[in-house]
């Protein structure tokens, strides 16, 4: 059975003492601590840890700041004495929040929780992806999707099969997991697949079906056009200005 690496950051020698004592009691998990949080973002930038347990309030830098330049690929649980970050925690996709001092019976599901989730990540296939919808992970074949719109803390997933995926995963975190030459991110609120782009300008978009028009970001325009005009010569696709 593949074991699962894991950093741990805290300022607080305690704090890592119980960790490391409750890793040890789970099984399984091979876990490295820093007590200096700026070394150890560098060691999980440099070797992409299974499971991240972070602490937020500390001397240097914030673990939300930390949380926010993980690797994509990064699962996360915050450890902290302080329940009013609990949102805040959710908002960046965090498995888990544990509110110091924890037992380790909401430990262990914590990490119960976070191992399913990195699972569902080996598991992921080329056709599919696996995001967050409240407390589930749910699996989406990549050509049901229709498009992906940012809310204010969610992601909505439109399906082409009628509906949408209510999400916590964040619109990074789905560009990264979809395939790069078949979806295009054209406004910082919308991801659309390229296949499905019936009409299109610098501004505006329509896909195959949709009566509705997606906005295009100025900042995404040229871009996006250059890249349309190319794969939709001598196809479906037509321009509007």
């Amino acid at each position: 059975m593949k074991r699962t690496s894991c950093i741990a950051i805290d300022d607080e020698p305690l704090a890592l003492l119980v960790i490391t004592q409750f890793c040890e009691r789970f099984g399984g998990l091979d876990l490295i601590t820093f007590s200096e949080p700026r070394i150890g973002l560098e060691e999980i930038k440099r070797t992409k840890p299974d499971l991240v347990f972070l602490d937020i309030e500390m001397n240097s830098i914030s673990g939300l700041d930390i949380a926010h330049a993980l690797p994509h690929e990064c699962c996360f649980i915050f450890t902290t004495a302080h329940a009013q970050y609990a949102l805040n925690g959710f908002d960046l996709d965090a498995v888990d929040f544990l509110h110091k001092p924890f037992a380790y019976e909401r430990f262990e599901k914590a990490v119960e929780k976070a191992l399913r989730r990195i699972e569902s990540k080996y598991e992921k296939t080329a056709d599919s992806i696996v995001v967050k919808q409240e407390y589930n992970n749910v699996t989406i074949p990549i050509n049901d999707i229709l498009y992906v719109e940012a809310m204010e803390n969610y992601t909505k997933i439109f399906k082409t099969s009628g509906g949408y995926t209510l999400s916590r995963t964040n619109m990074k975190t789905i560009q990264e997991l979809l395939p790069e030459n078949n979806f295009l991110r054209i406004h910082r609120s919308y991801i659309i697949p390229i296949e499905k782009v019936e009409i299109f300008s610098k501004k505006r978009i329509k896909l195959i079906g949709q009566e509705i028009f997606l906005p295009v970001g100025r900042q995404f325009a040229n871009h996006i056009y250059d890249i349309l005009i190319t794969r939709h010569t001598g196809n479906n696709g037509s321009t509007l200005q």
